[in-house]
């Protein structure tokens, strides 16, 4: 299988044994000490690397780097931002999270804490925010001042979504948290200036969301579940609308 489900690679990392896209041969570039990438037809190559790219490919390298991929972790395509495909390139082949469960904590303990920059909802301004993710007490919470006691707004899980909205946010790393209040729908936007990090916040919030969905539905299987984590809306915008005559 390709990454991210693209056909017809012109790239490949020699060194990983596994076919890349155009994209991803740029990131995983960034990477030199892990990747070593190769134009298929632009470039020689030895006897050698030919013989460990047909021993290998890219069906081994993923059982190999994903054999403990938990089922909740986006796993991007190629339609999906930069962030998210560079971030789950560096976990899968430099951090080896996928290899080693202790390596995923920061997004599968149930619990994380930390700041992140939230847009303002009058003058648009970012400004640093605590935010607090329990799966205990099912919610999502988030303070106005760092030494808050009592959160400025509480989203519980069954009624969150989050997704990456980096051109609407005007941040790579702007991610979109959707949720219900009062009936009405609102929206957090938010950025933080690590990729792993905000990308480790989105997949939090996966997490808890599919330990909830497994105890409200508890015959339903993973690839049942998986789909009702997050979803990516691919329009977002207003229409005028006539009443009714």
């Amino acid at each position: 299988m390709l990454p991210f489900a693209f056909s017809d690679p012109e790239w490949a990392s020699c060194n990983l044994g596994v076919f890349i896209c155009l994209n991803c041969s740029g990131i995983h570039r960034n990477i030199p000490q892990v990747s070593k990438v190769k134009s298929i037809h632009l470039e020689d190559w030895e006897d050698a690397q030919v013989e460990f790219m047909a021993s290998h490919g890219n069906n081994e390298a993923k059982a190999k780097y994903e054999s403990k991929l938990p089922p909740f972790y986006y796993r991007p395509t190629f339609m999906d931002c930069q962030v998210l495909r560079e971030q789950w390139i560096r976990a899968k082949y430099e951090r080896k999270e996928f290899m080693y469960v202790a390596k995923q904590e920061p997004y599968s303990a149930g619990y994380r804490e930390g700041f992140l920059w939230k847009r303002g909802r009058d003058n648009g301004q970012f400004l640093s925010r605590k935010f607090i993710l329990t799966e205990r007490e099912g919610v999502l919470k988030y303070f106005n001042k760092h030494d808050a006691k009592d959160p400025k707004a509480v989203i519980r899980l069954n009624q969150i979504n989050a997704s990456f909205q980096p051109a609407k946010i005007g941040n790579p790393n702007g991610l979109q948290v959707t949720y219900l209040k009062d009936n009405s729908t609102r929206n957090i936007f938010v950025y933080h200036e690590d990729g792993k990090e905000v990308v480790d916040w989105f997949n939090a919030i996966r997490a808890a969301r599919f330990h909830y969905l497994q105890v409200a539905f508890p015959g339903a299987s993973d690839a049942d579940l998986v789909p009702k984590l997050t979803r990516n809306y691919a329009k977002e915008g207003h229409m005028e609308k006539t009443g009714p005559k």
